[in-house]
């Protein structure tokens, strides 16, 4: 049977959309732009309202882009009731502009309010607001130019990846939020409260054991990587990790990918920062539509920055700079990331500090011994250190999660250094962020994997999917997750993570 078509053109004509085509039409057209057009019709909310004695000025916006549109409406009392945030059809003449500021304005030759907005009672004003306010107002925040630029940036960025895994042949896969298992096996995993109904005869619980919402979506995205070879995902996570810092949320997204058929590290190191660039890229490219929206949004988020002291943004000489919001992403096409292993980075943090040498204004305070995890401070010296992006390799297996394929295993070495033996494992480092992204190549020997579990304090029942995986076809395999918010984090220069997201969730705040 065939399919009946349907008209996406009957939908309202979004702002961009409409500016786009007239823009078009005024470089190409021969005649001029002050004789009579076309009526049109425009959606959209008041950003902003002027009024004097037989004119007045409001600027509409639709979200679909960061641009606003200037409308005149003529006469006495014609803007009476518009306030910021109220919704409006507004019907009329688009004009070259006599003002400065935009190109084109709609006279307006007929107006309909949709929705009413009180203004004093509305949070969002014109007026700068700081960022705790906006945050126990995310519902209404998307109206701020700051967090509509960051939510298409979102989109835009997202698009982008898509598009590398599907050019390296990545099968997309939908993981599921609700698991049996701790993947990190740090135990930091909200678990459902399964209790039965008391008005119900039903008196067993719901799962025959206790379920969580996952950590990560590495372990299930193994399984289809054992038949499709490249997979990837991008969906949330969640961690009762009480920390209230800038880079943490209970729930976030993470974007992680896992790789059949490899066997070296650097193969996966290759991987991970080709993405990175790819997407960074596409910012970049000239000619580039979606590129150019996201030029666009950042240079409005710059521009908020810099008109609201209250913004907190990632801000630091050579690296983020607001009056260039592309600079920090040119750097990182700038030179091959960096590449050096958990010992190495040690040595340079102890050097650093028996100097008192400082890297970017981030002086050196504690420096772990070998075994121990390197704290934010330490990964934000280092990746200032080598002026960008940097691989930690090959940190110590008691520190690391069970799945972790052995050094010795990979390289042929014995894999010790001077305080035990390290994992083939990775530790990606951003300037000003610290942690990006992390990843490894998997255990992927059955009897080595079950003894893991076992040195772990793990229950092997718990993981008998997983240890099936190495059962039955074993491959060499590794992969990788990043911070999707702290990605967008750092490219948009917007300093904290809760500011990123639509619905920041932390320790003590799920309002929504």
């Amino acid at each position: 049977m065939k399919r009946t078509s349907i008209k996406v053109s009957n939908l309202p004509p979004t702002l961009r959309s409409i500016l786009s085509q007239r823009t078009a039409q005024i470089a190409t057209s021969t005649t001029s732009t002050d004789s009579p057009g076309e009526p049109i019709s425009v959606n959209g909310w008041i950003k902003s309202i002027r009024t004097h004695k037989n004119v007045s000025f409001a600027e509409i916006n639709d979200g679909s882009s960061g641009k606003s549109l200037q409308a005149v409406l003529k006469g006495k009392g014609k803007a009476d009731g518009l306030t910021n945030g109220t919704s409006v059809n507004l019907k009329g003449e688009l004009k070259k502009s006599k003002g400065q500021g935009q190109d084109l304005e709609l006279l307006v030759n007929d107006l309909n309010i949709l929705g009413e907005c009180d203004s004093e009672t509305y949070p969002i004003q014109k007026k700068s607001l700081p960022n705790s306010v906006l945050r126990d107002n995310a519902h209404l925040r998307f109206r701020t130019s700051q967090t509509a630029a960051v939510m298409r940036i979102r989109d835009n960025i997202m698009r982008d990846w898509h598009d590398w895994f599907e050019e390296n042949d990545f099968i997309h896969i939908h993981t599921p939020l609700l698991t049996s298992s701790d993947c990190e096996g740090a135990g930091e995993v909200f678990t459902l409260l399964d209790q039965p109904n008391p008005n119900s005869p039903q008196t067993t619980t719901f799962f025959p054991h206790p379920a969580h919402l996952t950590v990560s979506s590495q372990l299930h995205l193994e399984a289809p990587t054992h038949s499709l070879s490249r997979t990837y995902t991008l969906s949330p996570s969640f961690r009762a990790e009480p920390s209230l810092t800038s880079r943490h949320l209970s729930e976030f997204y993470m974007l992680e990918g896992e790789v059949g058929f490899i066997e070296d590290l650097d193969q996966l190191l290759d991987v991970v920062e080709d993405g990175i660039k790819f997407s960074v890229d596409r910012i970049l490219k000239e000619g580039s539509k979606r590129g150019k929206r996201v030029k666009e949004d950042l240079e409005m988020i710059s521009k908020s920055s810099n008109d609201n002291s209250e913004i907190e943004v990632v801000e630091q000489q050579g690296v983020i700079n607001r009056s260039d919001p592309l600079n920090h992403l040119r750097q990182i096409l700038a030179k091959p990331f960096t590449r050096i292993d958990y010992t190495q980075a040690l040595d340079l943090l102890r050097q650093a500090k028996e100097e008192r040498r400082e890297e970017g204004e981030l002086p050196l305070k504690d420096v772990p011994t070998w075994g121990e995890g390197l704290s934010t401070e330490n990964e934000k010296w280092l990746a200032n250190h080598f002026n960008g992006p940097v691989f930690v390799m090959r940190y110590p297996k008691k520190i690391k999660p069970f799945y972790m394929l052995p050094s010795s295993t990979s390289t042929g070495k014995n894999g010790e250094e001077e305080g035990g033996e390290t994992v083939e494992c990775f530790d990606l480092l951003f300037p000003l962020i610290g942690e990006m992204a992390g990843g490894s190549l998997r255990e992927h020997r059955l009897d080595h994997l079950t003894r893991a579990i076992e040195q772990n304090g793990m229950k092997v029942e718990d993981y008998e999917w997983y240890i099936d995986l190495r059962r039955y076809g074993s491959i060499p395999h590794g992969g990788w997750g990043m911070g999707w918010d702290r990605w967008i984090s750092y490219v948009t220069g917007v300093g904290n993570v809760r500011d990123v997201v639509a619905y920041p969730r932390w320790k003590g705040h799920c309002k929504y």
